[in-house]
């Protein structure tokens, strides 16, 4: 059966730039200010205190990504913390945490999670009518998933 989590109005929103897309995050974010300062932001290392002194607000920092930070954004996701990620990754360049990479977005997409990797996709959610009142997600049903049978 599956289950049911709420996004309230006030969206929790993580925030992760590789080193070649921060400028474009950053510069994403300072145009969208003012609907980003209705909503809690989190960030990785480097990106957050970028963001911090950009848009002249608290933003709750992590660990930066390759030392931790996707981790830890993928366990907020899991348990429910955060309801939008937005990660400008680079697909030009191979990244050395590029398995990090692939685990956050699988956890993020396992988890109905609002994800955008690019600004056409972020000005989309920020600028969707659902950023500015609570929304029911589903949560998919992974019970048979957990009591799967396991063989050698």
């Amino acid at each position: 059966m599956n289950q049911n989590r709420i996004f309230g109005t006030r969206k929790r929103i993580a925030m992760v730039a590789h080193d070649k897309k921060k400028k474009e995050l950053i510069d994403w974010a300072e145009h969208n200010r003012t609907t980003l300062a209705r909503h809690e932001l989190l960030a990785t290392g480097t990106t957050g205190r970028l963001l911090e002194d950009k848009l002249d607000r608290p933003v709750k920092k992590l660990l930066s990504g390759p030392l931790g930070g996707d981790q830890q954004i993928g366990a907020m996701i899991a348990a429910g913390e955060i309801d939008i990620l937005i990660f400008f990754w680079d697909p030009m360049e191979a990244q050395p945490h590029d398995s990090d990479v692939k685990a956050l977005l699988r956890v993020a997409i396992a988890w109905n999670c609002v994800v955008a990797n690019d600004p056409a996709t972020a000005d989309f959610i920020v600028t969707s009518p659902l950023m500015q009142s609570d929304y029911e997600a589903v949560i998919p049903d992974y019970s048979q998933y957990l009591k799967r049978k396991i063989t050698d």
